[in-house]
């Protein structure tokens, strides 16, 4: 049946995988639109459930991805080459990086750089730290770290060595089904290994949309403080339309060279904001401060790592943790393709490192320099950030650029690296969607490539319409899980293929 109707519509692509995921998104959008109130109570109940009751999964799952992700780097199998035996690595190692951070904390660097910390530091989420002082600040940028380091990292890092493994080492196709060869066999070409491919193709389809969405609202705010633009549903939808019509010509077009050189010069625009502020904040308190935020992270993170409030009865972390790592895992397929594609001829162990490494290193760099400087501006200058970002996250960054010399310039420009991030990551989330919904042997139509951008910005438009923030962090616990599920049975199926292989080499000895 589904053979036939692709056949008919003309799809280069897997019927299966692509019609069933096409109605599910589509349905989704259309009961979202005239039913948004039901639509937005509907994913409360379901997120609510979530968490109470496999919230706790989130934490511990996560958490031992990293255990399993170090213990795997630094076992027998860390010298385990991802493509042949005597294979270099593709890219060199500042280009390596340089990707890396390109591919996966663009846009939520930008968002949440000033908004987390001047919220955990507001509102600590331990009772017995009073609000506001030198205790909160040190434990708001521990908290802050936790969500963005190491833990956020391993989510993309699971899936992209999985994916590197089987397609280098198995010649498998670079699909999500693929990692389970050593469970499924050739099921995973059959009904199985096409649920598993749905999976990610949706998560990665809400995933990018929930970024488009919380990016729209910063967007919002931005164009709001400096050209007045006025805040609200009709804004905010104005403008998912204009990032999709410009994700869409760039797909429709295949400006491949031209999107990559942009990205590359957005990083360059991110890093002089950054650069900025350090300059022109207080310099000495946040270099200093980078050195400190690093100790006190490594020291807390044992206990935050396995944190879950089970003392405390209270919902804090279903807002910040738990929506992070399943808003992260919905980003883990796209994510981990495009790191799994850039990082043939490396050994398990230097990938391992390097993935989770470098991020952490920059992460830890980006949230000391803005928290810090707007942590700075509370505690020492007599400044009141914190009663703008309780009110509204999404114009945390634009308040606090404006207490900066030329503040209408430097919001402008980071007006501009929202813009580019949220149309290339919905521009790079299409093509690997349609990656996802076709075999490797078919060619990519950009036709099919349209489809998936269009649906994306209205899926971003539908969940802001849904409810703004709260249907955003709602709708992605829930659909979050079911792939949180299968990263775990990711790791089991790795190790017992590295086990595999390591048990053939010796008998052939």
């Amino acid at each position: 049946m589904f053979e036939r109707l692709g056949n008919r519509l003309g799809i280069s692509a897997i019927p299966q995988i692509f019609i069933s995921a096409a109605i599910i998104a589509i349905l989704f959008v259309a009961f979202a639109i005239p039913f948004n109130s039901q639509f937005a109570a509907f994913f409360e109940a379901i997120g609510d459930f979530t968490f109470q009751y496999f919230g706790w999964f989130y934490v511990a799952s996560v958490s031992g991805l990293l255990l399993f992700l170090i213990w795997v780097a630094f076992s027998r199998y860390g010298a385990i080459r991802l493509g042949q035996d005597d294979e270099t690595a593709q890219y060199s190692a500042e280009t390596w990086f340089a990707m890396l951070f390109a591919a996966g904390i663009g846009t939520i660097l930008m968002f949440w750089g000033v908004a987390e910390p001047l919220s955990h530091f507001a509102n600590p989420p331990l009772a017995e730290i009073e609000p506001q002082t030198v205790e909160a600040a040190k434990h708001a940028m521990n908290i802050a770290l936790y969500h963005f380091g190491l833990h956020t990292w391993t989510i993309f890092t699971m899936p992209a060595l999985a994916i590197a493994y089987f397609a280098y080492r198995k010649n498998l196709p670079m699909r999500i089904s693929s990692v389970f060869y050593p469970v499924l066999g050739d099921r995973i070409f059959g009904p199985l290994g096409w649920t598993i491919d749905i999976i990610a193709l949706l998560g990665t389809l809400f995933g990018v949309a929930v970024s488009v969405g919380l990016g729209t609202l910063q967007l919002n705010s931005g164009l709001n403080a400096v050209f007045d633009v006025p805040v609200g549903q009709t804004s905010q939808l104005v403008l998912v339309a204009v990032i999709t019509l410009i994700a869409t010509i760039s797909v429709a077009l295949g400006l491949d060279r031209g999107i990559k050189r942009l990205s590359e010069f957005n990083i360059i625009l991110a890093l002089l904001v950054m650069l900025f502020v350090w300059i022109a904040g207080p310099t000495l308190f946040i270099t200093s401060g980078i050195v400190q935020n690093f100790g006190n992270y490594m020291q807390n993170l044992p206990w935050m790592s396995f944190w879950t409030e089970a003392y405390q009865a209270t919902s804090w972390q279903q807002s910040w943790t738990v929506f992070y790592w399943a808003w992260t895992i919905s980003w883990a397929p796209y994510v981990g393709i495009f790191i799994a594609r850039i990082s043939r001829g490396r050994t398990i162990k230097e990938f391992v490192l390097g993935a989770l490494l470098a991020p952490l290193a920059f992460t830890i760099l980006w949230f000391s320099v803005f928290g810090l400087a707007a942590i700075d501006q509370e505690l020492n200058q007599g400044m009141d950030l914190v009663t703008q970002v309780q009110a509204d996250v999404s114009v945390a960054l634009f308040d606090f650029l404006a207490t900066f010399p030329v503040p209408t310039l430097m919001s402008a420009v980071s007006l501009v690296v929202i813009i580019v991030f949220l149309t290339t990551s919905a521009d790079s989330a299409a093509l690997v969607v349609d990656q996802l919904s076709r075999n490797d042997l078919q060619p990519s139509r950009t036709r099919q490539r349209v489809f998936w951008t269009i649906l994306l910005g209205c899926i971003a438009g539908s969940l802001l319409l849904g409810g703004g923030l709260d249907a955003l962090q709602n709708v992605i616990t829930a659909l979050g899980f079911p792939f949180c599920v299968l990263l775990v049975f990711m790791a089991y199926s790795l190790h017992r293929s590295l086990h595999n292989d390591y048990l053939a080499q010796i008998n052939q000895v």
